[in-house]
């Protein structure tokens, strides 16, 4: 079994992890490859691969918080490798090991008592100048928000290119059910079964009464389209994948946002569910 594990370096406690899970694979015939940054970080360079999203894995393991296992996701999935996360964050929802479980998850992989999750992801796509570009993919959500200025964005809101709706709001979520417990739930979006086939549409901070967070089919296109930007600052709108990769809005640009053709692949364990996950991290 070929594992790469992706340590986050910032994470106070993940060399101890680290250790760890070196020491399990070492007496369980697993091959652990680390990249290059965090191998010389941690000072293990024999595990060293330098193109080591190109390895064929058997699976990654992050070491971090929710984040950690996100940025994973987003690189490994149009490859199909599963994924796993030691949960040394804050909320873990989807980094399912806690650190007191190292051991025990790790024989249940080696054992294979362990499922994979198929989770829907969302790609956007930028129209400028009539050429469509392929911006990046998300598991949680894509936001399109203002940046560095006050003022409400307004923007019209197309599914299936007919135009549902016109709004005045900070911005708006494009949100996967597994993003449902994230930033679309701060902003008053619904919490959505990971296992329903759907996409959320929550605007942030909307200057009317009557907008509320919509579900859609999960084969639903939508189309933003920005109203003022061209009498705003430059750089004031971008667009962000799950919080973490973000590019600038230029007037005129259309944005559309669909399911992925690829979908995340999470590992799981039975004896944890959605509903006992979100009750143990938000009513805790």
């Amino acid at each position: 079994m070929k594992i790469a594990i992706h340590p986050n370096i910032t994470k106070s406690g993940a060399g101890e992890i680290l250790e760890r899970v070196i020491k399990f694979a070492q007496k369980n015939d697993i091959q652990l490859i680390l990249p290059p940054r965090e191998g010389k970080f941690f000072y293990h360079e024999e595990l060293i691969v330098p193109d080591i999203d190109r390895e064929n894995l058997d699976m990654a393991i992050s070491i971090g918080g929710d984040g950690t296992l996100l940025g994973l996701c987003r690189r490994l999935a149009k490859d199909g490798v599963p994924v796993c996360g030691i949960n040394i964050g804050h909320l873990g929802f989807l980094a399912d090991i806690e650190p007191s479980e190292i051991e025990a998850k790790l024989t249940k992989i080696v054992k294979k008592e362990y499922k994979i999750e198929q989770r829907l992801m969302l790609s956007a796509f930028i129209k400028r100048e009539n050429e469509i570009k392929y911006v990046g993919s998300a598991v949680n959500d894509i936001v399109v928000s203002k940046c560095g200025v006050s003022r409400m964005l307004h923007f019209n809101l197309s599914i299936n290119d007919y135009t549902v709706t016109s709004y005045k709001a900070d911005g708006l979520i494009i949100s996967t059910p597994t993003g449902s417990t994230a930033y679309s739930l701060s902003a008053g979006g619904p919490i959505v079964n990971p296992k329903v086939k759907g996409i959320i549409v929550t605007p942030i901070c909307p200057h009317a009464c009557f907008i509320r967070p919509m579900v859609i089919d999960e084969s639903e296109q939508v189309k933003l389209d920005i109203i003022n930007i061209i009498s705003m600052s430059k750089r004031s709108v971008n667009l962000t994948l799950d919080g973490q990769e973000s590019i600038d809005i230029e007037p005129n640009d259309e944005i559309l946002i669909q399911k992925a053709n690829f979908p995340a692949q999470i590992i799981r364990f039975e004896d944890k569910n959605f509903y006992q996950t979100f009750m143990s991290k938000l009513f805790c």
